[in-house]
């Protein structure tokens, strides 16, 4: 019966870890330094929309996002190759397709993420 207990005990705890983990990943920052490459919105400077990815795809505006590299982080402002305008690096909107997805996806709109998911509002 203690086994039993403590197992069931070891498995709550377990899930309370995972629970935690989940959420703090969830955040809304995309943790980038200079040198990664990054995919952000190709709608130019006049776009408010902020994607950001670690995959190709299209950002929450529609248009395809653009392949380029961080050259300068500054607090949670990124500037990257070939682009005068600047990235929040922690999104209003992030990605909802879990732990699991590697697309890193933020946004300052709502809408679809990289992967096909909605993003959904960072809390």
């Amino acid at each position: 019966m203690k086994k039993t207990l403590l197992v069931i005990m070891g498995i709550l705890f377990t899930i309370g870890l995972v629970s935690t983990f989940s959420i703090a990943s969830t955040d809304g920052k995309m943790n980038v330094k200079v040198g990664d490459e990054v995919y952000v919105c190709g709608c130019g400077e006049a776009c408010d929309c902020g994607t950001m990815s670690r995959n190709p795809g299209n950002c929450v505006c529609g248009k395809p996002m653009v392949k380029t590299k961080v050259t300068k982080v500054e607090k949670s402002m990124i500037s990257v190759e070939g682009q005068t305008k600047t990235y929040n690096s922690v999104g209003k909107y992030t990605c909802a397709c879990g732990p699991d997805c590697k697309c890193d996806t933020i946004s300052q709109k709502p809408g679809k993420c990289t992967c096909g998911k909605e993003m959904k509002e960072v809390k």
